[in-house]
């Protein structure tokens, strides 16, 4: 789905489970992906690997054509900045990163300074 999320897709997101410590990285990769479950690790089929995801609320709706719920995935790929620093995000990140330092139920991440590094584009303050 498009990486450009807003906070009205998710307001059905109860937490935030980390399967990493996101705390050294500078950004992830964001997506909403359809999985079949409100809740639990989900299914992760990208290359590289997955960092965390949400969990839906009890009530939470399914897509009525689907049956499929809309649950973020946060994630790294094997050329992002945390395995090669010099690779192609050495400046710059991907459309979809933030940093996962502004990631919270229902709010859709930030790009900073810090997921950023070395471009001008707009950047949310972090909160702190």
């Amino acid at each position: 789905m498009s990486s450009m999320l807003q906070d009205s897709q998710l307001t059905d997101e109860a937490e935030v489970v980390w399967v990493e410590d996101p705390g050294d990285l500078d950004y992830v990769r964001q997506a909403l992906d359809k999985v079949p479950t409100r809740r639990g690790r989900p299914r992760y089929s990208r290359d590289g690997r997955l960092i965390g995801y949400t969990n839906l609320e009890q009530g939470a709706a399914s897509d009525p054509d689907s049956g499929l719920f809309p649950r973020r995935a946060f994630f790294l790929l094997p050329h992002d900045r945390d395995n090669q620093p010099d690779g192609p995000y050495s400046v710059g990140a991907p459309g979809e990163a933030v940093d996962p330092r502004t990631i919270e139920p229902g709010k859709v991440g930030a790009k900073t300074p810090r997921s950023q590094r070395g471009q001008t584009p707009e950047v949310a303050p972090v909160a702190r």
